[in-house]
């Protein structure tokens, strides 16, 4: 049987792995860091420490990949989201979604259970090997075929040649697939990059008692229309009664400069003070973690014309988007996915891997579009100016989410668009259409639609 190499044991290298399991016998698993015997941080993963949501598209994906897998993070703790009912939204217009419950979900855990259960999974399932504090090195081959990779041990500086019929870049952010090429003599477009300057810091918090179970995801994103630098901040209820909380702003805010800050940022920096305010109740578990890693980028590794043989490149290696919208996990759920389709159709087969490519990149067009025509409103944003189209679509969108707060059918279809669940062509739905045409039902309200048992856990207004 053919034989797969996946470059990266985190989320997108784990799904490859899982997309080619039931096709091949021989699966091999290179990661630089050491594998954690539990729902461990581990070094090479920093971004791991800040909020990331699994959400619906990123869900359904999942479980095409690893059935099961949604309740066995359910049972280790993690928190069922129904979007809609467990969701308090506001969007860059500044109208509250409204808030009626629909069958998608997402899925509220740290990033460390997330991997962890997938990789229990994954070694339950059988087939896969593991091979860590090893990175890869170069590829082998030439121009036409790539026949395995050039990896070096850690711990001893040795190197050592791992051949495949097909190799599978899922490093990330940090992947070197474009220079690996080019040292082949393959040309590829240099990298898209769309950098609005975002930057964001976190904090975990034991959850307010009483609210260790059901309370909503909150999203507050930034508002790009006032030309003005603006806040955004996300609350995420995960495992062991804690959130992950964290807050941001485009380039030219001033983040937390400290822990002491971070309070009052959610509080006056953002553009509602909803976090802020539940904040003020809830007992901090962590220092203030920061991050600037937020740019927008992509390889056209489509628009390559000869792609050699045996390589394929998917997740955040191939097309990243600022973590700010979380669309991260599911893009690495679709190019796993593509991955899957490809094998069950043909195989293993190392000469379709152009195919497999383009495809995996049109999986990530949509996120890709919704991603950049957000922070290209942004003043100062890097890496291009919004097109006409974009300056229509805003528009267009501006009306769907102002309709959205009173309108549920409107809603549930902007929420599957948003968390990639449906697809981006889904915004022309007649009852999207309509509601734009018709704007809301009623004015927007100026508050959040919390629950009453919600609005009891606001500083000074807590109930049992």
């Amino acid at each position: 049987m053919s034989s797969v190499l996946v470059l990266g044991g985190g989320f997108a290298g784990l799904l490859a792995a899982a997309a080619a399991s039931p096709y091949t016998g021989e699966i091999t698993v290179v990661e630089r860091d050491a594998f954690p015997d539990g729902p461990q941080l581990r070094r090479g993963q920093p971004q791991a420490r800040h909020p990331h949501f699994l959400a619906p598209g990123g869900v359904l994906g999942l479980e095409r990949l690893l059935p099961g897998t949604t309740d066995r993070l359910l049972a280790a703790g993690a928190k069922r989201i129904g979007v809609g009912a467990d969701l308090l939204f506001r969007p860059s217009v500044g109208a509250w979604l409204d808030r009626r419950a629909t069958d998608r979900f997402g899925i509220g855990c740290s990033r460390q259970l997330l991997d962890h259960v997938v990789r229990e999974m994954i070694r339950e399932r059988g087939g896969v090997t593991f091979r860590s504090e090893c990175e890869p090195v170069s590829l082998l081959g030439d121009g036409t075929a790539i026949r395995g990779v050039r990896v070096r041990e850690l711990r001893t500086g040795t190197t050592e040649l791992l051949e495949a019929d097909l190799v599978i870049d899922a490093t990330g952010r940090g992947s070197q697939a474009g220079q690996w090429l080019d040292h082949l003599g393959i040309a590829v477009p240099p990298a898209q990059i769309v950098d609005s300057g975002h930057a964001y810091a976190t904090r975990v918090y034991r959850a307010i008692p009483g609210a260790e179970s059901g309370f909503p995801l909150i999203l507050i994103q930034a508002d790009g229309r006032s030309g003005n630098p603006s806040g955004n901040a996300n609350l995420l209820p995960v495992e062991d009664g804690r959130w992950i909380v964290a807050v941001g702003g485009t380039r030219g805010m001033s983040m937390p400069g400290g822990d002491d800050e971070f309070l009052e940022f959610a509080r006056h920096r953002v553009p509602d003070p909803l976090i802020g305010e539940v904040l003020a109740e809830a007992e901090p578990l962590s220092g203030t973690m920061r991050s600037r890693s937020t740019a927008n980028r992509r390889y056209r590794f489509d628009r390559v014309r000869a792609w050699p043989c045996g390589f394929v490149v998917a997740g955040d290696a191939a097309t990243a988007t600022n973590p700010v919208y979380g669309q991260g996990l599911s893009v690495a759920a679709r190019s796993a996915n593509v991955l899957r389709a490809a094998f069950g159709a043909r195989g293993v087969d190392p000469t379709a891997a152009d195919r497999i490519q383009r495809s995996i990149c049109r999986a990530a067009r949509d996120p890709w579009q919704m991603a950049t025509s957000q922070d290209l409103q942004f003043r100062d944003t890097e890496g291009g100016r919004p097109t006409a189209l974009d300056r229509w679509q805003l528009r267009y969108g501006d009306r769907v989410f102002q309709a959205a707060s009173s309108r549920p059918a409107v809603a549930a279809i902007v929420s599957e668009v948003m968390f990639l669940a449906r697809p981006a062509l889904a915004m022309g739905h007649p009852a999207v259409v309509t509601g734009a045409l018709l704007g809301p039902r009623r004015p927007a309200p100026g508050k959040p639609p919390l629950t009453t048992w919600e609005r009891g856990f606001l500083a000074g207004g807590r109930v049992a």
